[in-house]
């Protein structure tokens, strides 16, 4: 068997070689003092092998390259096709996915249908300029790593936002949501991802309002729009608006 995790090769060799060693100091050496180096050792040895085990599969520097990556991209399209327009989050269906599409004529977008096609670029009205770009982002992947779908009561979409900021990925300390007719005010506190004022944010907005946009569209199963994100420090807060 080959093991690949350096802390369990670690963890392996001063285990075996505590318990070796720990009674070879004890009953032939006759030192006590080597006898109890030779049991810390095994100590360490099954602390480095929790810990190996506790590892995750990806490290966080693995999960950032592919995160920068994914993004650069889609802002390459993005000014490729020179659009600064707000994106659209829209729920998942059950013949398709939860998506962002990215109208490519400025203004409003009017009404949505249920079902957008799993493509690039989709047409989402009837108009000729009802054309938009569907893209996969940072919120709508996450969305698969809750357990339960929310509901659209603010304490359900509070609790599904902590998990995945504060649980899973550890990108904030805390959030709190509330509910008014046609806005989602998300406050998010001891955020670790500020806001930064670059093509692929002003359009999608940045991962943390990504992530609200996302849970936000999922438990209301209606789409939504981020209109507004500031941050203070490590206190930030993201408006969505619904749209109907």
């Amino acid at each position: 068997m080959t093991i690949k995790n350096p802390y369990q090769l670690l963890g392996i060799v001063l285990a075996v070689a505590g318990a070796v060693l720990a009674p070879i100091f004890y009953f032939i050496v006759g030192s006590p003092p080597l006898a109890a180096t030779a049991i810390s050792a095994m100590i360490l040895g099954f602390t480095c092998i929790a810990i190996a085990n506790a590892r995750p599969y990806l490290s966080p520097e693995a999960a950032q390259v592919l995160l920068k990556t994914g993004m650069e991209n889609t802002t390459a399209l993005l000014e490729e096709l020179g659009l600064r327009n707000k994106a659209t989050y829209l729920p998942s269906s059950p013949d398709s996915k939860s998506r962002a599409i990215v109208p490519l004529v400025d203004g409003g977008i009017g009404s949505i249908p249920d079902k957008i096609p799993q493509r690039l670029i989709v047409r989402f009205g009837p108009n000729a300029e009802a054309m938009a770009i569907a893209v996969t982002t940072t919120g709508n992947v996450s969305i698969d790593l809750l357990e339960n779908k929310p509901g659209p009561a603010a304490d359900e979409i509070e609790t599904a936002l902590n998990y995945l900021l504060t649980g899973v990925l550890d990108i904030a300390h805390n959030v709190s949501v509330q509910i008014t007719d046609s806005k989602v005010e998300v406050k998010i506190s001891g955020a670790k991802m500020s806001y930064e004022n670059t093509w692929y944010n002003q359009c999608l907005g940045s991962p943390i309002a990504s992530i609200a946009a996302a849970v936000v569209a999922e438990a209301l199963q209606k789409p939504v729009r981020i209109t507004d994100e500031t941050y203070d420090k490590n206190e930030g807060t993201v408006v969505l608006g619904i749209l109907t």
